[in-house]
């Protein structure tokens, strides 16, 4: 009986699936392969192709061809070299069997012909060479990965804001989307959008992706979980000090982190918006003071869930009276608001050398660290701490610059502003005085969030801790010594910020 032919299944393959990348590969090989089946007179039935790694298991391709050959629709291969059709043990050893059953008579490279008589050593040595060539080859691009990393280099694409210089192979800012993004951590620090919000908001200014595709809720996500945008590269859980400019401060970063994790929290449901609700305390027992409507009004009471409690219902209205008079306590007359913020601008304008020596040890600080650093890196290199004692210390000091860092920026930005805080807080208080002649509850409401603590309700009276420093303005506002004009203020005010203890204890007596 006269033998079946030798039929032949082509095989091209490339190790990416990037089209940038080795684009030419398969279509050279198969051109290749092309003539060589012309040259020795070779029935290719069908040419495979793949864009696949060859050192990992499960290429569809490969796995459909030999399945094909197999049921009997070929019997022979003809590829480039060996190392496409395998390069581990695993596709090896599949192809290495088919050969010596005879299912595969024969694999024809432009090197080589391995027929199942051949040393099945030699087919052995030759994958595993592929094999280990492959190892060897991820091995050197994992390190060299890592010192791009150590030197302070991105080894990939650069995220949106940033785009990849060729020519010095460095990170730079990209000028039209860096805005862009400082705008998105901006609005979502704010605390008021939620994360389709920022989407939305800034597709309609145009933030798009390298390939002009709108971002998702998920991109935005993972753009404000990543350090990379305050100069900090994270990459396989140890952070590395980039060498690129950051679109944003550290601060900032950590005001979203704050955000977003707060955002994640279970929601309760809504409840009716009662203008006190789970604000108090009460005074005897400690539960939360509810608010209910009896009768076309709202009472405040308490909802004794803890122990028995005498408490009762006060009227709304009531509590609203005080809290009037306890904001006054603490509101400030414009005629002497202005004339503090008038001193403060003036003491401002002395106070550049202080600031010079607060820089001047924030940079001291910095070189300290960055000599931490490398004293770090030395241990690790001579293996006097391991792998994660390193990893865990190098993170806690990298945060810990890229801080001082910040402070620094801050500085330079802010040099006169140090007394900004204070003067803030001053109009505040005269703000307090505007907002007893408005009327507005709700805001009467936030202000007294904002000026007390451990606020509590009993006997049908309000209570509170005044936090530093409203507790001062309290004692302040309460002094009953005259002043006889705007700039002249008595031996027991003219103090007033500086002769003050930094952590005051003044609870505040129930009415």
């Amino acid at each position: 009986m006269k033998p079946s032919p030798n039929i032949f299944f082509g095989y091209a393959r490339k190790s990416t699936k990037q089209e940038d990348r080795q684009i030419l590969s398969i279509k050279a090989q198969c051109d290749e392969l092309k003539i060589l089946a012309e040259k020795q007179a070779l029935v290719v039935q069908h040419m495979f192709k793949e864009s696949e790694s060859a050192s990992t298991i499960g290429r569809p391709e490969f796995n459909d061809m030999l399945r094909r050959i197999e049921r009997g629709e070929a019997n022979c291969i003809v590829t480039w070299k060996l190392d496409r059709l395998a390069r581990n043990f695993d596709d090896g050893g599949r192809i290495i069997g088919l050969l010596q059953r005879g299912v595969i008579r024969e694999i024809r490279t432009f090197e080589k012909t391995y027929l199942p008589t051949d040393n099945v050593l030699m087919i052995a040595l030759e994958l595993g060479m592929a094999n280990q060539y492959s190892r060897d080859l991820s091995m050197n691009i994992k390190r060299g990965v890592r010192q791009k990393l150590r030197n302070g280099v991105w080894p990939s694409r650069a995220p949106v804001g940033y785009l990849n210089d060729r020519n010095t192979r460095s990170i730079v800012v990209d000028p039209t989307k860096a805005p862009l993004v400082r705008k998105a951590f901006e609005l979502y620090a704010t605390g008021s959008y939620a994360l389709y919000e920022v989407r939305a908001l800034m597709n309609e200014v145009g933030l798009l992706s390298y390939a002009g595709a709108r971002f998702s809720v998920s991109n935005y996500q993972a753009m404000f979980r990543n350090p990379f945008f305050y100069g900090v590269m994270l990459s396989c859980g140890e952070l590395f000090e980039g060498k690129h400019e950051p679109i944003i401060s550290k601060r900032l970063y950590d005001e979203v982190q704050a955000v977003m994790e707060r955002k994640s929290k279970a929601k309760t449901p809504q409840l009716k918006p009662y203008l006190y609700r789970g604000l108090f305390q009460c005074g005897e027992c400690g539960c939360v003071i509810t608010t209910e409507t009896q009768k076309g009004h709202n009472y405040l009471r308490c909802t004794k869930r803890v122990s028995p409690c005498t408490q009762k219902y006060v009227r709304e209205e009531a509590i609203a009276e005080q809290v009037d008079r306890i904001i006054g306590k603490v509101a400030l007359e414009a005629a002497i608001a202005d004339a503090m913020v008038a001193e403060l601008e003036k003491e401002r304008e002395t106070s550049a050398q202080a600031q010079e020596v607060a820089f001047a040890s924030t940079k001291a600080a910095l070189a300290a660290c960055e000599k931490q650093i490398d004293l770090l890196l030395d241990m690790r290199l001579s293996e006097q701490i391991g792998e994660p004692e390193y990893v865990s210390k190098k993170h806690i000091l990298v945060n810990r610059k890229a801080e001082l860092r910040g402070k620094l920026e801050s500085f330079e930005a802010n040099r006169r502003n140090r007394f900004e805080p204070a003067i803030r807080f001053v109009l505040e208080a005269k703000h307090g005085a505007d907002l007893l002649a408005e009327g507005n509850q709700e805001k009467k409401r936030d202000f007294l969030k904002k000026i007390g603590s451990n606020l509590r309700v009993a006997e049908k009276s309000l209570a509170l801790t005044f936090k530093n420093p409203w507790q001062f303005v309290a004692e302040f506002n309460s002094d009953p010594t005259p002043v006889s004009a705007v700039n002249e203020f008595s031996p027991s005010r003219e103090n007033w910020r500086r002769g003050r203890d930094s952590n005051p204890r003044y609870p505040f007596e129930y009415t």
